[in-house]
């Protein structure tokens, strides 16, 4: 069998682990109380400060058309994971290998500088991905458009409604087509007349990325976008199988896709 070329788009995640310290806890009496209390996710470091075992050994690989979901309780994990995968995090140990462009749509608020205003924040983002001048002038095009804020571009974003942030930076983040996309579920959430006008947007998104990983208690989602599920707990691999068979040993119960 070769080997995969190294252009190809691939994610490759070995042996990862991942420890958040909990400061202001050196106390020997607290550290007990503290590791007898939630055993199986504290630990001490090198260092004996007491941390949190946000991640374990997960391993995985992606290559084209994969589709995966992340499931788990609420602190299983998924979060963590995907946050890992797109460099925010750094892992302890392991290696995660990316080739292919990437983009994360995690937060409204990423990676959007607040004291600019809207068109310099489009602007950035259009030169972080390497844009022309052709294609910033494209994109802020498309942003305008589609956020339906043209009187307020010019203005700071720290000025901006909740609902004008979450605009502004779903069409961001969805203006710029990747190879690998990284979702957590609250670009499936917001008010319906918004989620209506975004989930066209959102769907050729999805159909156009060679890899997707999104985390999500939604099981229709889960059922529609992912041939393959992992199912998190305590920052471990519970389960890693086809979308249907995980959801069912993770719900209890059948499944159907509509």
């Amino acid at each position: 069998m070769g080997m995969a070329r190294e252009t190809e788009t691939r994610i490759a995640v070995d042996g990862v682990s991942l420890d958040f310290p909990l400061y202001h806890t050196s106390g020997r009496s607290l550290k007990k109380t503290l590791i007898s209390s939630v055993s199986k996710r504290m630990g001490e470091d090198a260092k004996r400060r007491i941390v949190v075992q946000a991640l374990r050994d997960v391993s995985f690989t992606l290559t084209p058309g994969d589709r995966l979901g992340l499931i788990g309780s609420n602190g299983a994990g998924k979060t963590t994971l995907l946050r890992t995968l797109a460099g925010i995090y750094e892992p302890d140990m392991g290696s995660i290998r990316v080739h292919g462009t990437l983009d994360a749509l995690l937060d409204p608020n990423l990676g959007m500088n607040v004291n600019l205003t809207g068109r310099e924040n489009i602007m950035l983002r259009g030169l972080y991905a390497g844009l022309d001048k052709a294609g910033l002038v494209q994109l802020e095009e498309d942003v305008r458009h589609f956020a339906d804020m043209d009187d307020f571009l010019g203005l700071p974003v720290r000025i901006y409604s909740a609902g004008m942030v979450i605009r502004l930076g779903f069409a961001l983040a969805t203006a710029i087509r990747p190879q690998v996309l990284l979702m957590d579920e609250w670009f499936l959430a917001g008010d319906a007349g918004f989620m209506e006008k975004a989930r066209a947007r959102l769907e050729d998104m999805v159909r156009d990325a060679e890899i997707l990983v999104l985390s999500s208690h939604n099981t229709e989602a889960l059922l529609e976008w992912c041939t393959r599920v992992i199912w998190m707990e305590q920052g471990r691999i519970q389960m890693d199988g086809p979308t249907e068979t995980v959801l069912e040993a993770y719900l209890g119960h059948a499944v159907k896709q509509t």
